[in-house]
């Protein structure tokens, strides 16, 4: 089986405890489009995006948790779906990380995902993740988990495909004037990859929308506007492959090429990183006004 139905859901919602409204949402999907089988939500849906408002994820019944792990278990079980729910700041000793869930159709937790280019330096006291995350669905293929600014360093993608990634799902939460890059990025992300590349929104008080889903060989399959929208898609995977084998039109064999390259990427060898150019580029914090002079 190399095809699947995803249900990407922009949803319109605020910084509060979501869950009741996401629920409605799901059901409603699992009712309306019964061939759907995963449903994957915009950044931060559940419970908006406050750092203060981090909790523990919790499987069990740990006092420190508000239950998210277990609402999402029963939810993912009962409908028969498998549910990435967006994201949301999950407390661990004294860090806090922007994290992604991705659950079965069985309830199960299969793997948790954080951020790891948080959006610096808005978004403050925000640890980075430092483990990519990709997961199966038996029979269909693999898949890759980023989150919103994450996209905007291609790294982050071309190491899910060298991971094996053929679907790259990425909730966003953006609501400032760049949304119309990130477009571009969806696209660039999906052909230079040779995948399919969900970028799932939020709308309302958290987002202004627009979400895009984009195949392997660059097509647009849909743009949402910027209101509540529900986008059924039914991929297939036989076509990300094919698209690998033979090249996007049949001429950019991106990947082969990348695998085959014995040229050394001085910009990726961690110790020399911050050296070059990036070194003169100063201290990653918050523009001045302009004519004041920066402030440490």
């Amino acid at each position: 089986m190399s095809r699947f139905a995803i249900a990407a859901v922009q949803l319109q919602l605020s910084n509060q405890d979501n869950r009741s409204l996401i629920e409605q949402h799901i059901r409603r999907v699992r009712r309306r489009f019964p061939w759907v089988q995963m449903v994957v939500l915009g950044e931060l849906a559940t419970r908006g995006a406050d750092p203060a408002a981090a909790t523990v994820l919790s499987t069990g019944a740990d006092p420190a948790s508000d239950g998210i792990v277990p609402f999402y278990a029963a939810l993912a079980r009962d409908t028969g779906l498998w549910l990435v729910p967006g994201s949301v700041y999950e407390r661990a000793g004294q860090a806090t990380y922007n994290t992604a869930l991705v659950f079965n159709p069985a309830g199960e937790l299969v793997r948790r995902y954080r951020k790891m280019f948080p959006f610096c330096p808005y978004e403050t006291g925000v640890t980075p993740g430092a483990e990519f995350c990709t997961f199966d669905v038996d029979g269909v293929g693999r898949f890759g988990l980023s989150i919103c600014y994450d996209q905007w360093f291609p790294e982050t993608s071309r190491n899910l495909a060298w991971l094996g990634a053929e679907v790259i799902l990425c909730p966003t939460m953006t609501n400032t004037i760049d949304r119309d890059l990130e477009l571009s990025l969806a696209r660039a992300n999906a052909i230079t990859n040779q995948c399919y590349f969900f970028n799932v929104n939020m709308a309302g008080e958290l987002g202004n929308g627009r979400s895009i889903i984009v195949g392997p060989d660059g097509q647009i399959l849909h743009q949402a506007g910027e209101l509540h929208e529900v986008m059924p898609v039914e991929i297939d995977l036989a076509h990300v492959r094919r698209v690998r084998e033979r090249g996007v039109f049949g001429l950019c064999q991106t990947l082969k090429s990348f695998r085959d390259s014995t040229m050394p990427l001085p910009a990726f060898d961690l110790p020399g990183r911050g050296q070059g150019a990036l070194a003169e580029l100063g201290a990653l914090r918050m523009p001045p006004r302009e004519g004041e002079p920066q402030l440490d």
